[in-house]
């Protein structure tokens, strides 16, 4: 039987069937299982197939994963030279944000951006909380909208309190299989409430002493929309760590350096203290936007050379 895998908790999946039968499922024991480097051998998002383990039961046993045509990764919390699949087979993501309470950095949806470009899924940036936006807050926005649109990025805003702007979210993950992430206290859960009000995610607020936002999922799911479309709900990150991508590769993930990478004068250029640098030409000629590339830098800075 073929199942599409709807939740992981660690060693039970919850599969469910083309027809909408549930199993929960686990993996067969002598599976093999060498190709896998990841911390998570299953994802959420992974087709599978299995096998009840007897008639009329709803537990299965997982034999054979099929292959996956894109996912999203990221470093794994606990081991820092492990990576984490977020979810499998995805036809977008969509990166939830704040520019207060809590604040997400640059720094955090560039290595979004990243990762999404490095495994081919398009992105989509939704800056959330309008309503807490004074005059500071809102030329940020102005300021982001315009470098990343410039680049190819939809970017939408939004106030799920306030139910302002979240029709035109809502409407661009209508039958897609969407991936919604960002960092915890950003309002990811009541978003999803709001365009899907029998889900009922538990939601808590900012921590106040530290201004990021509690946890309140703890494994990613992924949930049916009415009308169409998939969306998965993933636990609020603190963090975004890159892995699997080298000093070398990184700039081909920056939309706007791609272009301009055959043009330096080494091939093995990394756009920093080489001479003949068409990137940085570009920066000084502000064809590139001056932030983009200190975050580039600042990535490049975080990524350990490989040692062969």
């Amino acid at each position: 039987m073929k199942g599409l895998v709807y939740k992981s908790t660690g060693s039970w999946y919850v599969v469910k069937t083309a027809e909408g039968k549930i199993y929960n499922a686990r993996l067969k024991g002598v599976m093999k299982l060498d190709d896998i480097t990841s911390t998570n051998p299953v994802t959420v998002g992974d087709e599978v197939e299995f096998e009840p383990e007897q008639t009329n039961s709803d537990v299965a046993i997982i034999h054979q994963i099929l292959d996956r045509r894109n996912y999203i990764n990221r470093q794994s919390p606990s081991h820092k030279h492990q990576h984490h699949i977020v979810a499998a087979n995805l036809d977008q993501s969509l990166l939830i944000c704040t520019l207060k309470e809590p604040r997400t950095s640059q720094g955090f949806i560039d290595r979004f951006l990243v990762t999404s470009e490095a495994y081919h899924v398009p992105a989509i940036i939704a800056f959330n909380k309008s309503d807490l936006y004074k005059k500071k807050e809102s030329e940020k926005f102005e300021e982001w909208k315009e470098m990343y649109e410039d680049i190819g990025y939809q970017v939408q805003l939004m106030s799920v309190r306030n139910n302002e702007g979240i029709e035109p979210v809502r409407s661009l993950l209508v039958n897609k299989i969407t991936l919604i992430s960002g960092h915890s206290g950003v309002g990811k859960s009541t978003f999803i409430n709001s365009i899907f009000p029998t889900v009922q995610l538990k939601t808590q607020e900012v921590s106040g002493w530290s201004g990021k936002g509690l946890h309140t999922t703890t494994f990613a799911e992924m949930y049916d929309l009415p009308g169409g479309g998939k969306i998965i709900d993933t636990p609020g990150l603190r963090e975004f760590g890159i892995v699997d991508i080298t000093r070398q590769e990184l700039s081909g993930y920056f939309r706007e350096m791609r272009p301009l990478i055959q043009e330096c004068q080494f091939n093995n250029c990394l756009h920093v203290n080489e001479p003949g640098c068409a990137v940085k030409s570009a920066v000084e000629e502000g064809k590139i936007n001056f932030e983009r590339y200190v975050s580039y830098c600042n990535i490049l800075d975080s990524i350990e050379e490989k040692v062969y």
